[in-house]
């Protein structure tokens, strides 16, 4: 029989040999410890849901990029863009990049001609008055002279467009001036870039750049290396500063001065923004013209460095240019400036055009041909000096 002070069987007790010892039973300090850390675990998981459930979802709209405002954008400069677009144009804009055929009958043996510059701290001035399409086509302007020069037909046109914010009205006005001057120079704007760089740019500014890709037949391209000496240096005239030297502007009429852009200035005949925005002009219907008379040998658009640092970059090994600084009206807004500061003459000569936007080069045998094809155009000239022998280098008498 069993022994009445034994358990019952159901009543076996089941705990580990250590329990049976009393020392880690559901009631020791360990367990207490380890229930309360469960316990705070819990409570600290259930706040940080708490948490994350009131916090504020942060978008690229907060950190400054407004994609939806960015969108309407791009959707006027599509309209915009697809005015100026021609057969030759086979994408829309939008795509990762621009298609255009090259047209091989009329380019049968075609080199590319390319160039890309921006319009400078002329957007200063811009940014003052709040005019903004002129800027546009100064570019498109730039870059067509840039490689006319060179004989080529400008074909199509990517521009580059970065503000800190983008304002609609804006960025709608500047394309204008850009799809505008494509339009007018036979050039289609197939693509480009907006960008939105907030803490990048200061309010209410942004940077303008393009580049500009063109054609010419191998066998007319015009380098200079046909300039020989005693070719006469035919002057056109430019329409104020186009892009160039405006640091030294603005500081002289704004800071020296101490102008306003409104206010009228008798020296200038004109209020000094006005003065200053003269629309960088496109030298590319003349240039065609008396490309297509082979009547010259070279040709220097006349932008950042003036006449004394562009022309020699046409010059073959040898030759230099002599200028005849009495050929040639200068224009009140270039003697007022130079005025101002007292500016030295050789310094006004390597910053500004000083009314001198593009030179031709034409042989001597060849003056009165282009004489007469310029005076049909009315376009006004000026024989500035010749070629002579030198190292490429401009003298000035």
């Amino acid at each position: 029989m069993p022994d009445e002070t034994s358990p019952p069987p159901d009543s076996i007790d089941t705990h580990s040999p250590s329990q049976e010892k009393g020392t880690h039973s559901e009631t020791s300090p360990l367990h207490s410890a380890l229930a309360q850390r469960k316990a705070s675990s819990v409570k600290r998981a259930a706040s940080l849901e708490t948490k994350a459930a009131t916090k504020k979802s942060i978008s690229y709209a907060d950190a400054g990029v407004d994609i939806t405002s960015g969108d309407r954008s791009k959707q006027r400069i599509k309209m915009l863009a697809r005015k100026t677009f021609n057969k030759q144009v086979l994408s829309e804009i939008g795509g990762f990049g621009g298609l255009f055929a090259l047209d091989l009958e009329k380019f049968p043996n075609p080199v590319l001609v390319s160039s890309a510059d921006g319009v400078g701290t002329k957007l200063k001035v811009a940014f003052e008055l709040g005019i903004h399409h002129t800027v546009g086509q100064d570019l498109v302007n730039h870059c067509v002279n840039d490689i006319a020069v060179q004989g080529a037909t400008p074909l199509f046109f990517l521009d580059y467009l970065a503000a800190g914010k983008l304002e609609d009205m804006v960025i709608e006005r500047v394309v204008q001036g850009i799809s505008e001057a494509c339009k007018a120079n036979g050039c289609a704007l197939i693509g480009g870039e907006t960008a939105q760089m907030p803490g990048f740019y200061a309010d209410g500014e942004y940077d303008l750049a393009g580049t500009i890709i063109g054609a010419v037949s191998r066998d007319k391209i015009v380098t200079g290396e046909k300039i020989e000496v005693g070719d006469v240096l035919v002057g056109l005239p430019s329409n104020g500063l186009h892009t160039n030297g405006y640091s030294l502007a603005r500081k002289l009429l704004f800071e020296v001065a101490k102008y306003g852009p409104e206010q009228y200035i008798n020296e200038l005949k004109d209020k000094t923004g006005a003065a200053l925005m003269r629309t960088h002009r496109s030298y590319l219907s003349v240039i065609k013209k008396l490309t297509g008379a082979e009547v010259v040998s070279g040709m220097a658009h006349i932008t950042g460095g003036g006449i004394t640092e562009n022309l020699p970059r046409i010059l073959p090994k040898g030759m230099g240019a002599l200028i005849d600084r009495a050929s040639w009206t200068v224009p009140p807004l270039f003697e007022h400036l130079q005025q101002l500061g007292n500016v030295d003459e050789d310094e006004m000569l390597r910053t500004f055009n000083m009314g001198i936007g593009l030179i031709a080069v034409i042989p001597a045998e060849k003056i009165k041909k282009a004489k007469a094809i310029l005076n049909r155009a009315n376009e006004r000239h000026c024989l500035i000096g010749r070629v002579v022998r030198g190292e490429r280098k401009v003298s000035y008498n």
